[in-house]
Parts: C-alpha cells; sequence; structure tokens
C-alpha cells in the first residue's frame, strides 16, 4: 500500500511512517502542510504513481483551521481513485459533513486518540485505501444525532412547513393568515400542531416560536 501523510507534527508524522513501514506498506512521502500535499500528489500523479491513500491532519498551516481537510476535499475531487483518512483532535461535524458530501467510497474520518489503537488505524487506513469507508464511532453518533433533529421536520406538513417558514420570516400569525389567505384560528391550529410535533412543550412558553424557528433554520 503507496501512502502519503500529511501531519504538521514532526513527532506524529515520523511516528505513522514508521508505523506503516513496519508493517510492510510505503510511505512515499510525508509533509507538513496543505500546500506540500496537494503538490506532492500532483507531481505523483505526473509520474503516474499515485498513492492509494492520503492520511492528513485537518488542521494545518498556517492557520491550522480546515487547511488539511479542504486539501483532501480537493484531492478527493480530483483524483477519485485515491483513499482519503483525515484526522481530528475532536468531532468537527462541518468538516465530516463535507468530506462525506460526495461519494463514501475510500474516505475516513478518525479523532487522533484512535491512533493509539494501533491495529484499529492501520485496519481503517488499509480499508480506506481499497475504497472502503473508516469512521470514529464519536463521528458517527454526532452526524446521528444531528440527522435526528433534522428529522423532525419530516413530521411536517407542507401547509405547517409553510406556516413555519413564514415564522421563520418574522411573520405574525396575523401576518401569516393573511399571506395564505386563511383564517387566525387555522393559522393557530398550525402553529400548534408545529409545536406539538417538534417536541415544544407549553412550559417553553414564548420561547417556543424561537425554538421552531432555530429548528427550522438549523435544518
Amino acid at each position: 500500500m503507496r501512502v502519503v501523510i500529511a501531519e504538521d507534527s514532526v513527532l506524529l508524522r515520523e511516528g505513522l511512517t514508521r508505523l506503516l513501514t513496519d508493517l510492510g506498506h510505503d510511505v512515499v512521502a510525508g509533509v507538513g502542510d496543505a500546500e506540500a500535499l496537494i503538490k506532492t500528489v500532483s507531481d505523483l500523479a505526473a509520474q503516474e504513481e499515485l498513492p492509494d491513500v492520503v492520511v492528513a491532519d485537518v488542521r494545518m498551516p498556517p492557520t491550522h483551521t480546515d487547511e488539511g481537510v479542504r486539501a483532501a476535499v480537493q484531492l478527493r475531487k480530483e483524483y477519485p481513485d485515491i483513499g482519503v483518512l483525515v484526522l481530528s483532535q475532536y468531532v468537527e461535524e462541518q468538516y465530516a459533513t463535507e468530506l462525506l458530501a460526495g461519494s463514501t467510497r475510500g474516505v475516513g474520518y478518525l479523532l487522533k486518540d484512535r491512533v493509539a489503537e494501533v491495529r484499529e488505524f492501520v485496519d481503517a487506513v488499509v480499508r480506506v485505501a481499497r475504497g472502503g469507508t473508516a469512521l470514529d464511532p464519536e463521528v458517527v453518533a454526532q452526524l446521528l444525532g444531528r440527522s435526528r433533529k433534522q428529522d423532525v421536520l419530516v413530521r411536517l406538513t407542507p401547509r405547517e412547513r409553510e406556516v413555519l417558514g413564514l415564522m421563520a420570516e418574522g411573520r405574525t400569525n396575523s401576518a401569516v393568515a393573511k399571506q395564505l389567505v386563511v383564517s387566525d384560528g387555522a393559522v393557530e391550529k398550525h402553529v400548534s400542531n408545529i409545536f406539538l410535533k417538534l417536541g415544544l412543550s407549553p412550559s417553553d412558553g414564548d420561547h417556543r416560536r424561537v425554538l421552531a424557528v432555530l429548528t427550522y433554520l438549523k435544518s
């Protein structure tokens, strides 16, 4: 298995290189920033020697924000046959979602703590290199949790979604009724149903309207 490692921590980069090399894999390059990662893979592609998998840190120089995952997403678009496994200190849903937005073939997202579990980590690298998927249990738990929150809106009828959309625009019940050409009572019934289906109890008071709108905007 041919591997490129992108990690700005020299100690971790060398450790991963030694680990994979000792197990018979070929670490063809080790770089410390996203720009070098993209250039290295591009150079290898020009030589028709693409790696099987890239292992990259999510946060890399110069800003240590999202350079690594941005590079990973770019590489997946340019070289779809390359597996990409990103490592992160903690679960960052936005980055995980962006990485998984396209095909989940040959993609992985692991927490760095998982690297300490050598067999599990190496299995994940090999699986991604072969076109499989490797997601940290914590990543799965958080993404599923978010999906469940979004799925709440599925319970709403088309009319209730329309009412909630107008509520999100800041309209009062009367303004919603005027827009939809229905009675105020009809709107009040829709709003009550929305609160009920979103699990917002009367104890939430006037905040229910705000919470309902926030749920809509996050979906």
